[in-house]
Order: C-alpha cells, then structure tokens, then sequence
C-alpha cells in the first residue's frame, strides 16, 4: 500500500499536484479540512459534534479528526493508498497517524515537501485572491499564515526526518515539472520498500527448496535461522556451542539468539529489496518479535505463505531426506521427527490464524512438484509487488 503525506506551505501547489497523484497511484484523498466538511454536511455522529465545537469557536479535537480519517481509510479499501493533506500538521499528529496506522497494518511511505520560495508564495497567493475571492488572502494574513505553517510544521518535517522517508522538494516551476520530480522522489521511494516473505509450514513441506528460488527470482535475502545456526554450529562458535543441544533435538532455540543473527543478516543487506524469512518465526511471541523487528527498521511483513502438506507426507519427505546427504540429525529418529510435527501444531500453527487476521497469509498446496508449487507461489508474489510498489 502506497501512504503519502503531502507537506507544503499555503500556495505551494499542494491540491494541484494531489489531483495528478490519485490519478497516478489510484489513491484515495484524505484532507482533513474536507472530510470534516462533508461529516458535518452529512450530519454524522461526529460531524455533529465537530459542528458544535466549530460554532463556539473551538478547535476540533484530534480524538474526532483521527475517527474520521480511520473510517475513511476503512471505506476506501479499493485503492492502492492514501495521500493526506494537511494531516499531520503537529508532532503529536505524526505519532497519532503512526499509530492509526499501524493498526490498520500498513505504514507512511513518505512525507513530501514541497519547497517554495516566500516570496513567490506571497505572489501566488495575492494572484489567488483576485479570482477566488478568498478573504484570508490579505497580504497581512498570508504572512501571519505562513509563519504559522513554519512554527507549526518544523517538528513534523524533524519526525520524519528521524525516519528517514522526509524529502524536500522544489515546487516552482511549470506543473507538469513538480509532478515530474514527486513521481521520480515516490518511485525511488517505492523501490526502497522492502518486500519482506515469510514461508511457513510443516517440517519437509519444501519451504527451504520454494524460499532459495524465490531468493534468486526477486533478488532477495535468503534468511534460515536454521542455516544461520548449523554455520554457527560448524565454526564451533560460542553461538554455536550455546544452540548444539537445541539443534541435535530439533527444538526452538532461545529467541534472544535468533533475534542477534537475524538483525545481523539484516543490517548486513539493508540495501536489499527484501527478505525472506524461514525458520523464523516459529510461535506467536516470535511473529511479534519479528514485526517489532520489522517496524523499528521501516518495513513489515508483507506476506505469509502457508505451505500446506498432510502430516503423512510430511512424514514419508522427512524419511526421504533422512537417507539422503541433506539429512539433519533430527531426521535420523521416527520420535523426533513426530516431535517436530507435533511442536509445529502445537506451537507453530497459532501464527497461521495470527497473520490470518491481519490478512497477510495465503496458504498454497506443497503437494506437486517443485515447479508446481513453485508457479504457484510466485504467482502470489506477484500480486505482493503490486501492492507494495
């Protein structure tokens, strides 16, 4: 999902260019000033109660814009993303719409600002009031409506700064030149979105097989906690020496270990086009752990592949793999490998239902052969790069 906040000063072309951008990105448009218009026009709950603060000369509370904008974004699930103007306009706005955000599992892809020298602003905004008749184009309230802009808005501009999705760009010239420059700043910005793939199903479902090919076609980063282990374990490493006896009964490791190698791997490729993750997570508390990961680096999970395979064919792959050279030492025993099984229903199988719910998981058969399963997950995939980029 494509989430642009469009920054700019009053005059700087920000409705111009909003109107190329929806049409550009199929965005759904979210300006505060007009949503809470039409809950008043419509005679709302809230448009109600913003109406009654309006008329006593208050100040609409961010508790009644942010239900407005949440129920919007909830009646616009057709498109590909928003784009807000004139959300947020204060620091504590920019925390507000992180979290709103968040609950609706997706996130800011950018903050744009469009940069325009004072002067020309003042003229701008002078050339408007002749045709517009606007009242607050009095060159004594531009200027008071600008300084405002100023003081009000450097703290949103530093808070997005901090993470590093802020650009700042040139907004004079002709409207087909900005449009130009905002369309190559949010490719650029797009093309840094991480597409992150999480592969999960029953040990001997083939996730290893289906993630490395995946790896190679999309050019993403292969991350085994379970490769990244035995290479630990190999170099007789003290990692390695603190994970043996987890290893050899095939049992869930200590997540703080899990979490070291796999930020590691993460700031080893922070240029990469994104991550696939198998192994990882393997309960509820680790698929937490993982979108925390995620979320403190920018990014998210953006899709959950179920790789769905009867037990009993779990268990004839596992007896396969066990006589070949691919074989691990949990492979070796009948009892251990049921205990793998059992440990992936009771434990693992709950994250199934968690990103479920947030609507990020798609189970695919694993019965088939290799190219089988695999047309079929990169047809997912597929749609998964639509969505993000």
């Amino acid at each position: 999902m494509i989430n642009i906040a469009l920054f700019g000063p009053p005059g700087a072309g920000k409705g111009t260019q909003s109107k190329l951008l929806l049409e550009k990105y199929n965005l759904a448009y979210i300006a505060t000033g007009d949503i809470l218009r039409k809950e008043i026009a419509e005679r709302t709950e809230l448009g109600l109660k913003a109406k009654d603060i309006i008329e006593k000369g208050g100040l609409v509370s961010d508790e009644i814009i942010v239900q407005i904008i949440e129920r919007t974004i909830l009646e616009n699930q057709q498109v590909s993303g928003f784009l807000f103007d004139g959300f947020p306009r204060t620091y504590v706005q920019a925390y507000i719409l992180e979290g709103l955000l968040l609950k609706l599992n997706t996130s800011l892809t950018c903050m744009i600002s469009l940069n325009v020298p004072r002067t020309e602003l003042v003229q701008r905004l002078l050339e408007r009031s002749k045709t517009s008749q606007r009242i607050d184009d009095t060159p004594e309230v531009i200027e008071t409506r600008l300084e405002e802009y100023e003081l009000k808005t450097a703290q949103v501009a530093d808070f997005y700064k901090e993470k590093g999705i802020y650009i700042d760009i040139l907004g004079t010239g002709t409207i087909p030149e900005v449009f130009s420059t905002l369309n190559h700043t949010i490719e650029t910005m797009l093309r840094k979105v991480w597409m992150n793939i999480v592969l999960i199903g029953y040990p001997g479902a083939g996730k290893g097989t289906q993630a490395m090919k995946l790896a190679e076609k999309y050019n993403l980063v292969y991350i085994s906690t379970g490769d990244m282990m035995r290479n630990e374990l190999s170099n007789n490493s003290d990692v390695g020496l603190k994970i043996r006896p987890f290893l050899e009964k095939g049992t869930i490791v200590p997540d703080e270990i899990a979490i070291k190698l796999i930020e590691s791997k993460i700031k080893m490729n922070s240029k990469a086009n994104g991550f696939i993750f198998k192994g990882f997570p393997r309960n509820l508390v680790q698929a937490y752990i993982l979108d925390g990961m995620l979320r403190k680096m920018n990014s998210t999970v953006s899709k959950v592949l179920f790789l769905d395979v009867p037990v009993l064919e779990a268990i004839k792959r596992l007896n396969t793999r066990a006589k070949s050279q691919k074989s691990r030492p949990y492979d070796m025993s009948t009892d251990l490998i049921l205990q793998r099984l059992e440990e992936f229903e009771k434990i693992t199988y709950p994250i199934v239902d968690y990103y479920k719910k947030l609507d990020k998981l798609v189970a695919i058969s694993g019965l088939g052969s290799e190219e089988e399963v695999g047309r079929q997950i990169f047809s997912e995939v597929e749609k998964t790069l639509r969505q993000i980029r």
